[in-house]
């Protein structure tokens, strides 16, 4: 497999642990781009990077570069994306892929039309442990998925500036932790017939707080809790007919399950054994899709973003959530 030249567009700290594994895994990063020629060559020079770009342009327009990883705020997703695929870049798209499903379509529509691949990156789908979980349930180890449970509840600020509490920023506990349960539900289950939502909101109108059940045609149930204001274990739970999944803390990142029959007899354990945080995992698949000649991810399909985001209107809809754009 070759692997593929990263451009990093913008230069926060998620952009900082993405190129840390990438480095890990001996992945090449050419360049950075920023909006801040200072912060760009300052993030250059952390990393070691040959070069450092003033612009988003400059960036998408850098012969040395193959995919750009895009690292701004969720309302920046969609403007940042367009400009790197009309320079005919691969992009791999911090979750959520953009503010709203009609976003979403555009990227898809935008990716065909210049022939790159447009991947989410929702890094918890690309972990072992996620792809063994996959197999077992694919493998009908368990039975047929019944119920599921998954969490995602951190204390974090309540400073109204800052971008998860200001709506402009697309802020608000949905978005930056709430994606997480609802692609987890997608992945296993699909999309669902229809989804009942309530949430409390902060003064600045973003929500804290969001609880969900999502139904299926098939009387299969997820539930899910995010919250922005109060911390929790953060473990989730596969109920099915022959027996049951555990998924320790913390669910989406590298960790470790056990799967139990309907006894409650152990059937297997794993535990991952990752190295760096485990974001190298969806970098490695934007590079087999462009080695055999793919376009959509059958692991992150972009046609289940979209789905995915519609979902998430849903949801904020139901609860208040309107961003100014």
């Amino acid at each position: 497999m070759t692997k593929l030249r990263w451009g990093i567009l913008a230069a926060g700290n998620i952009a900082r642990r993405f190129v840390s594994d990438l480095q890990l895994s001996g992945r090449a990063v050419s360049a950075i781009g920023s909006r801040s020629a200072e912060r760009a060559a300052a993030f250059a020079a952390e990393f070691g990077l040959p070069r450092a770009h003033g612009s988003y342009e400059a960036l998408a327009k850098d012969p040395t570069v193959d995919a750009i990883y895009i690292a701004t705020a969720n309302p920046s997703h969609i403007i940042a994306a367009e400009i790197a695929i009309n320079a005919g870049k691969h992009v791999l798209i911090e979750k959520p892929l953009t503010l709203n499903a009609a976003e979403a379509q555009r990227l898809l529509e935008l990716g065909e039309a210049h022939d790159v691949i447009v991947l989410e990156a929702m890094w918890t789908r690309f972990l072992p442990h996620m792809i063994r979980l996959r197999e077992i349930l694919a493998d009908g180890v368990i039975g047929e998925v019944r119920t599921m449970l998954a969490t995602h509840t951190q204390s974090l600020t309540a400073d109204p500036a800052h971008r998860l509490n200001a709506l402009e920023l697309g802020g608000g506990a949905l978005l930056d932790l709430g994606v997480y349960p609802v692609s987890f539900a997608f992945d296993i289950l699909g999309e669902p017939q229809t989804i009942q939502a309530t949430g409390h909101l902060r003064p600045t109108g973003a929500d804290a707080e969001v609880t969900g059940i999502l139904r299926y045609a098939n009387g299969a149930t997820m539930s899910f809790i995010a919250a922005s204001d109060a911390s929790g274990p953060n473990r989730a739970e596969i109920c099915a007919t022959r027996g049951y999944i555990e998924i320790d803390r913390t669910w989406y990142m590298p960790t470790t399950f056990r799967v139990y029959d309907t006894n409650s007899q152990l059937i297997e354990e794993y535990t991952s054994n990752v190295q760096g945080r485990g974001m190298q995992f969806q970098a490695a698949e934007l590079e087999r899709l462009v080695a055999d000649g793919e376009r959509s991810s059958p692991i992150m399909p972009i046609a289940q973003s979209v789905a995915i985001m519609a979902a998430l209107d849903n949801i904020r809809a139901q609860i208040g959530v309107i961003y100014p754009e």
